[in-house]
């Protein structure tokens, strides 16, 4: 008798806890990010959140779905660019769930299903760029990429904000090869930059040989100013120029002030 006995007495606790654990299962709290997705006897019935909901046990199922968003680290990718050069390129998507009925019921993991989008799309936009255009215009490619995704993603009610490609791993045998690229592209830069102010120079000497010749007296009072530029920095020994036509002046002047010569 005595096991009827406390049968009898903990029944009413029992299905008072009962009572209490189903009442405690009805009421679900979600976070301001948060949406839970209902399901009533497996068809889809309605999005709820935020805040307290109600869900009945057994009848009613709910998803929760998160509504911040995702930083996901695509793998590093072999590419091959269009003009034939291997290399490894890895990038950053951001991405967050916007329609949070499409995110459950259309695709079985968004989150993965992004991912591998994002690793073949990757691939395929880098493919169809030379290694140039990888290396100087990412904000163009980052994009493509990014308009490819966000529409191929709309039907999982994903929106795709930002790509980014962080790294363009080459091998050393093509450093190597941009490297004297980059060398050999200064050097010619170097030689069009010499040219051209050797021509300017020249265009100036040529003026300035202009001005000279419309007075003889100039290019003395030039000679005298270089020879000061010399004398000023403490030289014991100056080399001077002196010019032929001066020369011939004064060859000219002596011959004519010389007596003449009785025949």
């Amino acid at each position: 008798m005595e096991p009827l006995i406390i049968a009898n007495m903990l029944m009413p606790a029992i299905i008072t806890l009962l009572a209490l654990a189903i009442v405690m299962s009805v009421f679900r709290v979600l976070r301001e990010y948060e949406r839970g997705v209902i399901f009533f006897l497996g068809r889809f019935q309605t999005v709820k959140g935020p805040g307290l909901i109600i869900v009945i046990p057994v009848i009613q199922q709910m998803v929760r779905v998160d509504l911040r968003t995702v930083v996901m680290d695509v793998p590093s990718q072999d590419v091959i660019s269009r003009d034939n050069v291997s290399v490894r390129v890895n990038a950053v998507l951001y991405f967050r769930v916007i329609d949070s009925q499409k995110a459950v019921i259309n695709v079985e993991n968004y989150l993965q299903a992004t991912s591998q989008l994002a690793q073949t799309t990757l691939r395929s936009v880098l493919g169809q760029h030379e290694l140039d255009e990888m290396l100087a215009n990412r904000e163009m490619l980052n994009a493509d990429i990014q308009t490819i995704l966000d529409a191929r993603t709309d039907g999982w009610g994903i929106k795709v904000s930002n790509v980014e490609i962080k790294h363009v791993d080459l091998n050393e045998n093509m450093i190597r090869a941009i490297a004297k690229q980059a060398e050999a592209e200064r050097t010619r830069r170097a030689k069009v930059i010499h040219a051209s102010g050797e021509m300017e120079a020249s265009e100036k000497l040529v003026s300035a040989a202009n001005s000279l010749a419309v007075e003889p007296n100039a290019i003395l009072l030039r000679y005298l100013q270089t020879l000061t530029e010399i004398a000023g920095e403490k030289n014991s020994t100056i080399l001077f120029p002196m010019p032929m036509g001066l020369m011939d002046t004064l060859f000219k002047e002596q011959v004519k002030q010389s007596p003449k010569t009785e025949k």
